[in-house]
């Protein structure tokens, strides 16, 4: 493991594999590398250099509730910015869930840096962007207004964030409210534009103009619906659909153990892919 400063912060990642063209791949939420891990060797040990990393607010990286543009935005060029620090000018970038939104703009944003895209659990509709907007802003927002940063602080996941990394009190306590609030919103009005677009974060036009190759593979619930992930990949290019046979849901999220279960299956569709591009 290890940390590097990126934009302004501390990122910790790390890099699987010691030979091979560069992949990057984050998960969903904002859950940290541990997240990625396995599928992760299951690439490297096919020969590639996969880069891990815990984006900025989530894993043991800085908190930075702060930046223009959406969230994912800055995820994307904090990536950017750590891929070209390492040397890799041209990588494979891929997610899922809110990992897919990160690559997909990756895509948008520097198209000349990429290779290939990895998509999984594609997130999009109504559904989606209500619950997720809540999950990812509009509580903190709250936890702001009844109590200040130090509710905050003591919120579930901020609390996680600082026992990885004990600096992060410190970042989060010497904000102000207001501010707080006001990057908080702004970054929710990004989440909830997106419930009438194709996925949450890109517009069709947008989707259209990735000409870079793409493998897709839909998700199964109410946050992942397969329809959103089948009709990306009608609107990308470049794009190969695949699936790995699992039922569907009528749940906020499926059974993660089903898609651990695939995972050796999920690893086999995305080295191939690469393999021939």
């Amino acid at each position: 493991m290890a940390h590097a400063s990126i934009r302004g912060v501390t990122l910790h990642y790390d890099i699987i594999g010691n030979s091979g063209p560069w992949v990057a791949i984050a998960p969903g939420g904002r859950r940290g590398i541990e997240g990625v891990a396995s599928i992760a060797q299951r690439i490297a040990a096919a020969g590639y250099r996969v880069l891990v990393h815990d984006r900025r607010n989530c894993g043991a990286s800085d908190v930075s509730i702060d930046g223009e543009g959406s969230e994912y935005e800055i995820w994307a060029d904090d990536l950017h910015a750590l891929l070209t620090q390492l040397g890799a000018t041209r990588a494979f970038v891929g997610g899922s869930s809110s990992g897919c939104r990160m690559a997909i703009l990756y895509a948008l944003r520097f198209p000349q840096a990429l290779q290939g895209l990895l998509i999984w659990r594609v997130t999009g509709g109504g559904t989606a962007a209500r619950r997720l907007a809540r999950n990812y802003y509009t509580q903190y927002i709250e936890a702001a207004q009844q109590g200040g940063m130090t509710a905050v602080c003591d919120t579930e996941h901020f609390k996680a964030r600082i026992a990885e990394r004990t600096e992060n009190r410190a970042r989060l306590m010497a904000m102000e409210v207001p501010r707080f609030i006001s990057v908080m919103e702004r970054w929710n009005r990004y989440f909830i534009d997106g419930i009438d677009l194709p996925i949450i974060g890109a517009t069709e036009k947008e989707l259209r103009s990735i000409s870079t190759p793409a493998c897709v593979i839909p998700g199964n619930d109410n946050s992942h619906p397969r329809r959103v992930g089948e009709n990306l990949a009608t609107l990308l290019p470049a794009a190969e659909l695949h699936s790995l046979g699992l039922a569907d849901y009528d749940l906020d999220l499926s059974p993660r153990d089903e898609w651990q279960e695939r995972e050796a299956a999920l690893a086999s569709i995305f080295t191939g892919f690469m393999a021939d591009h």
